[in-house]
């Protein structure tokens, strides 16, 4: 860690100008990763680059934000008044709007390994500089790409008495590289900079993430960059979702580690595992109505479970959702683990407890931990695990503890009598429930962390991705660590397609298109083959729908891949889990049959036999022969009844007018795919009036009073929208 004191700037405009006059004018900048961006000098920079084409500005980044957009007028008047409450205050990236426009000078490059999916299909300049790389090598790659800056919001914080900064949402990518930055600038004095800019909006996290400012070159001070974080809105989760997620809840075994990603999806298994621990029974119920215990029972009973949760689960996660804050709630995240090989290894194999006592001691002695002559960096270990009580001191060979003062030898007797009676703690310190690499979510998501208690923030430890991502030993801990923390390891991710065969795509189509970024679930995938008892769940959709037309997502081949089929593991539609780990490729064709849309399992069956993959005279079961959408409906219904399986189950950010009338205008967009000749109605919905019931719908949509004949076209059309979604009177 360097000890340099940063430059200290209250203006971004005068530390770009500083950046430039260190690094001359060919800047490669990176950025971390979503939220972490500090846009304001991030602007500025760019504003230089866009001045002076001689500079040469290239950034290195991922997943840059952005206010939802909208393409009509309807939309528009649907958006506009949501984005400005939720966004209001936001600092739009500069270089995005310009991406969005076409209009980013030739002087300026955007190299993103990560993008909100489907955000840059059709974007040529995202397209032809994406670079495709595991989030563990991330660093690696930046470092290759020559990065000589480095910039990201941070918060300010104090420990014992010194300022210090909290890297809060990213220190994911950051650690590694500005560490690999200082190292090259103090063996090579190769010109570099390294840019916090203060926003203390963001919650102070813990962990890895709190680092001296001397870790930077420059820091931007200056409460007008106070700006307002970037809140991911929460979308609503779907009967599909839910089950998807039910069934990946039954696979997670108690006293185990999670790893989930944001989305419904992820929202759908935070619901599931709630609901089985605080209302079991009910839970029960739903996976037995939805089959699951019929066709994957067995499953269920090796690698899962039914039961709430005794032990509880551990977090191991590059992304640290907001789902796990309500599994903290619900008490299924519970289970605590220790940056300490010898206290994890005690904890793992029984022979100490949360509950300290004199057992715990002598446990840490016959561990190794410690020695039966205690130095004083032993007793500074034994405060830091909570083994010994905080305000014990070691003096002179002894331990003082208010009027105590006794020989730090547990050799005699004596002294470990009075030492047990006087000197040892309550409880074990230094638990931590979540291991996180960087968070994005909902702003009440930020808002929660930062007026959670200390004590339990501090059990959030915010880290590397080299650190949750991977087993390998580095400077974040050692593999054996690792393997002792992530017992019973389970990793859920989402993909797009998979193959008959076990291939799976993630990130990108068969025409080279980047869909998103393979991020880190190649990673996690790996890394659940590689831990004792760890499985990979990868969920996908059945199906998928463009207009009206309907798509398998289970398909024979495909011409991109994110995971090879030998790493082929659990994979989960809506309708059932497929256990491929180990099996031969027939085994595998006929599981995800079982799970794919009965619309199309013949044609998927007679690719299979007409490859030589499957036997000529297979036939698919007839228990997996009714897998349709009305099945599903049919199998949540009573439930929904009774108040579960509710569309935002964690509370959404839309007002009760936006939900119907985003569920219309969705419907509508669906309808009118086809093509305005091909909607069935729409020439009698220009004829309908205009029920009071319609009022407060179109007071949203500012159409209440329209003004001329294409405001009054659209006010039919959302009344005609309202009515087929059923909002209003129905449309016949």
């Amino acid at each position: 860690m360097p000890e340099a004191t940063p430059t200290r700037f209250d203006s971004v405009e005068a530390c770009a100008e500083d950046v430039l006059a260190k690094v001359g004018k060919k800047v490669v900048l990176g950025l971390p990763l979503g939220l972490g961006k500090p846009n304001p000098f991030v602007n500025a920079l760019y504003a230089k680059a866009k001045a002076d084409p001689d500079i040469e500005l290239i950034i290195c980044t991922a997943l840059s934000l952005e206010r939802p957009r909208w393409s009509s007028d309807l939309e528009r008047r649907f958006l506009e008044p949501f984005v400005e409450r939720m966004f209001g205050g936001y600092v739009d990236l500069d270089y995005m709007l310009d991406l969005r426009r076409r209009t980013l000078p030739p002087n300026v490059q955007l190299k993103e390994f990560y993008c909100k999916a489907g955000a840059n299909l059709n974007v040529r300049h995202a397209q032809q500089n994406y670079v495709s790389s595991n989030y563990t090598h991330v660093y690696r790659d930046l470092i290759d790409q020559g990065v000589n800056v480095l910039a990201q919001m941070v918060c300010r914080g104090e420990q014992d008495g010194r300022e210090v900064f909290s890297l809060s949402s990213n220190p994911d990518v950051t650690l590694d590289v500005t560490r690999e930055l200082w190292r090259q600038h103090e063996r090579d004095g190769r010109p570099m900079a390294i840019v916090a800019q203060l926003n203390q909006n963001l919650p102070f996290m813990y962990g890895d993430a709190v680092v001296d400012p001397g870790l930077f070159t420059a820091v931007i001070d200056n409460p007008a960059y106070n700006y307002r974080l970037f809140g991911a809105p929460k979308m609503a989760v779907t009967t599909t979702d839910f089950a998807i997620g039910l069934a990946a809840s039954a696979l997670i075994k108690d006293g185990g580690t999670l790893q989930i990603g944001i989305g419904s999806l992820g929202d759908a298994l935070v619901y599931g595992l709630a609901l089985r621990q605080q209302h079991n029974q009910v839970y029960r119920r739903a996976v037995e109505a939805t089959g699951l215990l019929d066709k994957v029972g067995d499953l269920i009973e090796e690698v899962g479970g039914l039961d709430p949760f005794e032990q509880g689960l551990n977090g191991s996660t590059e992304m640290l959702v907001d789902g796990y804050l309500e599994l903290i709630r619900a008490g299924v995240i519970k289970r605590k683990t220790y940056n300490d090989l010898h206290i994890q290894r005690l904890i793992n194999h029984g022979r100490i407890s949360e509950q300290v006592g004199p057992e715990t001691l002598e446990a840490v002695l016959a561990d190794g931990a410690v020695h039966p002559r205690l130095t004083e960096a032993e007793v500074d270990w034994l405060k830091q695990y909570g083994i010994l009580a905080a305000d014990c001191r070691f003096e002179d060979g002894h331990l003082v503890r208010g009027a105590e003062r006794i020989p730090a030898d547990l050799t005699v007797r004596e002294n470990w009598k009075r030492i047990v009676s006087t000197c040892l703690g309550d409880s074990l310190a230094g638990g931590i429930l979540i291991h996180g690499g960087f968070f994005l979510g909902p702003e009440g998501f930020y808002r929660e962390l930062a007026e959670m208690p200390d004590w339990l923030r501090r059990q959030i430890s915010m880290t590397s991705v080299l650190k949750v991502n991977q087993l390998y030993e580095n400077e974040y801990a050692s593999e054996e660590l690792k393997l002792l923390q992530r017992q019973h390891g389970r990793f859920v991710n989402a993909c797009l397609l998979v193959t008959l065969t076990g291939n799976v795509c993630s990130d990108g189509l068969d025409t080279g298109q980047m869909v998103s970024g393979v991020g880190g679930q190649y990673n996690f995938v790996s890394q659940a083959h590689a831990l004792p008892g760890g499985r990979s769940i990868l969920m996908c959709k059945a199906t998928r729908a463009k207009g009206k037309d309907i798509h398998s997502n289970v398909v024979f081949n495909y011409g991109h891949i994110t995971i090879p089929r030998h790493l082929r593991d659990i994979v989960i539609t809506e309708y059932g889990v497929a256990d491929l780990r180990g099996k031969s490729d027939k085994d595998v064709i006929a599981a995800l049959l079982n799970v794919a849309d009965s619309r199309f399992q013949q044609g998927l069956l007679k690719r299979a036999k007409e490859a030589g993959k499957i036997q000529v005279d297979y036939e698919i079961p007839e228990a997996f022969r009714n897998n349709l959408p009305e099945r599903l409906e049919a199998d949540f219904g009573p439930f929904r009844k009774e108040g579960h399986f509710a569309p935002f189950p964690f509370g959404t950010d839309f007002t009760a007018e936006e939900l119907v009338l985003g569920k219309a205008l969705k419907g509508l967009k669906a309808k009118m795919s086809a093509g305005l000749s091909k909607v069935s109605g729409l020439s009698r919905a220009m004829t309908i009036g205009v029920p009071d019931e319609a009022l407060p719908y179109l007071e949203r949509m500012a159409l209440a009073a329209p003004t001329n004949a294409r405001e009054r076209m659209m006010r039919k059309l959302i009344v005609y929208a309202l009515k087929l979604t059923g909002a209003i009177g129905k449309e016949a």
